[in-house]
């Protein structure tokens, strides 16, 4: 492939962006001279960069797209909604519909609020634990994601010790860590922010232990604080009711963001009734935050996932996905495993330790058309077909096959 045009643009844009691109769009963080640098149009399942090569995507605009890019009834909604105006001095009363939809579908959800990012209510939400409680340390699990925010970003660059002076971290899945902490400081712990399940980057991902998500909600319950689940990156992939159904646990909070909006930026806080008094005394607020096209984008996307039962549907076309395509590894003798739900899964060399495996696994698909990303867990949308599906293993087998050749 071609990438004349994006490398062309990538030039102009070093002269006016920071890093020509930056955050998970950098080239850095992939494939540099095999992925392209700037996208031109997507539908369904596929996508096409500015140099007008096409792609078989699997990583659906980093999660953000669960029905499909430019999904027929998603954009009709929104463009009917938009020949009235898009942002007032006033909420739109597409944000009343879209409050009352979240509360009927997520079972412990008795008030919504709304921005655009996940970061935004992440570190929303954290505040919104310590108002209630009064107590000022929020733990976390190492390595986990919860945006770029001082407190929690993975980068170092401006950030100084007192972002992180009143957060603590235990490794997933060890549950006497976690515990540990309580009892050192439990009377200081307003919160628990944790995803679902545990995805770090540039690692396998890792699913929670039997006991992990009722010890979890008993510790915090024993001493009064928040539980809040991160659910950004994996909501409505498990469970079209939110991720803590899947894995049998309430949380006092959750934030969603990504396949909420099918690709328009949005994203909910949902809260125990107990917490919503706190809630309306931490501020928040944006000039473009009630945006009533990504709010109507939400709301037909959300009419989609009930009715399709979508959730349900990416999780089975992703284990054919990941099934074939470790069956097709083990004919070419690779310890090679799609780790985590297989909505969303992360691919794993055994014994890669430095990487090298993925990333020239990577760059051999990317030169038949397949966007897989060395470095971050991929995504199944609905749009993908199972038939789409297993053609992809199908040319995924003659990529382990020249892969041999670098062993």
């Amino acid at each position: 492939m071609e990438f004349r045009k994006s490398n062309s643009l990538f030039n102009r844009a070093l002269k006016v962006i920071p890093s020509g691109s930056y955050g998970h769009t950098s080239p850095v963080g992939s494939l540099p001279t095999h992925f392209p640098k700037f996208a031109e149009r997507g539908s369904g399942y596929k996508f096409w960069d500015v140099d007008g090569n096409e792609w078989i995507d699997f990583m659906c605009g980093y999660g953000t797209v669960i029905h499909g890019y430019a999904e027929p009834s998603i954009e009709h909604a929104v463009r009917e909604l938009r020949a009235d105006g898009n942002i007032f001095n006033h909420p739109h009363s597409v944000i009343v519909d879209l409050a009352e939809r979240l509360t009927e579908e997520i079972d412990f959800a008795q008030w919504v609020v709304f921005a655009k990012n996940g970061s935004d209510l992440t570190t929303w939400s954290i505040r919104v634990a310590r108002e209630s409680t009064k107590k000022p340390l929020i733990i976390k699990a190492y390595n986990s994601y919860h945006g770029v925010d001082a407190w929690c970003d993975p980068g170092l660059g401006g950030r100084v010790a007192s972002d992180r002076a009143e957060i603590l971290q235990f490794k997933w899945n060890d549950l006497n860590q976690f515990e540990e902490l309580f009892r050192k400081h439990g009377d200081q712990i307003a919160g628990v922010i944790l995803t679902p399940y545990h995805h770090p980057s540039f690692a396998p991902s890792e699913m929670p232990n039997s006991d992990f998500w009722s010890t979890i909600s008993q510790v915090c319950d024993k001493h009064g604080a928040v539980l809040i689940l991160d659910d950004v990156r994996a909501g409505w992939r498990l469970d079209c009711g939110g991720s803590h159904r899947y894995f049998g646990f309430v949380p006092d909070l959750a934030v969603y963001s990504k396949a909420l909006g099918n690709g328009y930026s949005i994203s909910a806080c949902v809260g125990k009734a107990k917490l919503k008094n706190a809630a309306s005394e931490v501020f928040l607020t944006g000039s473009c935050w009630n945006d009533s096209s990504a709010m109507v984008a939400a709301l037909q996307s959300l009419k989609l996932s009930t009715e399709k039962n979508v959730a349900r549907s990416v999780l089975d076309k992703g284990k054919i996905f990941c099934e074939g395509l470790e069956m097709a590894a083990r004919k070419y003798d690779f310890e090679f495993y799609m780790t985590g739900p297989t909505s969303m899964p992360y691919p794993w060399f055994q014994g890669d330790e430095d990487l090298y495996l993925i990333q020239k696994f990577c760059e051999i698909a990317a030169s038949e058309g397949l966007f897989y990303h060395p470095h971050h867990n991929w995504f199944i949308s609905d749009a993908h077909s199972r038939e789409s599906l297993r053609s992809a293993v199908s040319e995924t087998e003659k990529v382990f096959c020249r892969l041999r050749e670098f062993i």
